[in-house]
């Protein structure tokens, strides 16, 4: 059976901490998400997520604090404008816009993590596999989804402000 391949970034103080809250909980996330820890979810360029997509991510999921409870104040505010800008250019490139989603998690709402997570990961099996690149080439059987996104790849670029 087909499992997609989903890298989610998830904000530090409150995504992140949702997520340890769930597995502390004992609740069931599916397996294949792999976590990239960010500071912030505004700091989630676009060009991760492209990134993400070109290296084979079959779907990428955003996860910050709620809005008006960043702890860099605005930082959601930046991520809630630009992904569904991103979307609507990478459903105009011809990627399904249902591979792309943003949400809220706090560091109490390990229930909401789960379902989130596991909601998306439904969503994404019946699309089947990733095939919009791009650089054109399919990705490398040996890469690792997320390896390439590491902390020092995103400590780049201005501060949330």
């Amino acid at each position: 059976m087909y499992e997609p391949k989903v890298i989610g970034f998830l904000c530090t103080w409150c995504s992140y901490t949702g997520a340890d809250s769930a597995g502390t909980s004992r609740l069931k996330t599916p397996w294949n998400l792999r976590a990239v820890r960010v500071p912030c979810s505004g700091r989630v360029a676009p060009e991760l997520i492209l990134r993400a997509f070109d290296q084979g991510a079959d779907g990428v999921l955003v996860l910050g604090c709620h809005i008006g409870e960043c702890h860099y104040d605005s930082g959601n505010h930046r991520a809630a404008k630009r992904i569904p800008l991103l979307l609507s250019i990478l459903e105009f490139a011809g990627m399904q816009p249902e591979r792309l989603r943003l949400d809220w998690v706090s560091a109490s709402e390990g229930d909401r993590y789960a379902r989130i997570v596991s909601e998306f990961v439904d969503a994404l099996r019946p699309l089947g596999p990733n095939t919009w690149r791009i650089s054109g080439a399919a990705p490398r059987a040996d890469a690792a989804i997320g390896v390439p996104l590491a902390a020092a790849e995103l400590s780049g670029g201005a501060p949330c402000p």
